[in-house]
């Protein structure tokens, strides 16, 4: 059964994600290059670093970039490249925008610059979280009864945060 999307907000790039992105593609690119023009082509390791690696990275990080984000009855989308990732709104237990929340985070396992900001992070604020984002100026804070704190950067904050609260049923001050 397909559930109906209630609005879909775009996911803006900011000029530090946009400036990181073509910094790596251009790195990746000359490292690419390097490797075919130059070094040992006979010995596997040169092959595997200096042109597999380098293809593995430009090939398969678009695929988890975000590119907007979706509302329905049940759930959040996160808009990937041919796929979306779900977000319940069961649970949620506050959905607040914090436009410096992202502000000293540390990445522990994730990306951050290339394509998109995602996997996990922490900092004081949020304490561990899981960022799908690619504007930390249009943070918001998903909370949920079980602890787990998501980031999102949708393009309309105000927007995102009323719509999504009215469908997780939240109060509008936020819990």
């Amino acid at each position: 059964m397909t559930t109906a999307v209630r609005a879909e907000f775009s996911a803006p790039w900011s000029r530090s994600l946009r400036a990181a992105t073509s910094l790596c593609v251009a790195l990746l690119v000359l490292l690419l290059l390097v490797g075919l023009l130059t070094g040992p082509r006979q010995l596997p390791v040169w092959r595997v670093v200096m042109l597999g690696l380098p293809l593995l990275l430009l090939l398969g990080t678009p695929l988890f970039m975000v590119r907007g984000y979706q509302l329905t009855d049940t759930d959040i989308r996160v808009l990937r490249l041919g796929w979306f990732t779900v977000l319940p709104l069961a649970g949620l237990t506050s959905i607040t925008g914090e436009p410096e929340g992202l502000r000293g985070s540390v990445r522990l396992f994730g990306v951050g610059g290339l394509f998109a900001i995602c996997g996990w992070f922490w900092n004081r604020r949020f304490g561990r979280y899981r960022a799908y984002a690619t504007d930390p100026g249009r943070a918001v804070l998903l909370r949920y009864r079980d602890g787990r704190n998501v980031v999102l950067t949708p393009g309309d904050v105000q927007h995102f945060i009323v719509r999504a609260r009215t469908l997780a049923h939240l109060a509008s001050a936020g819990a």
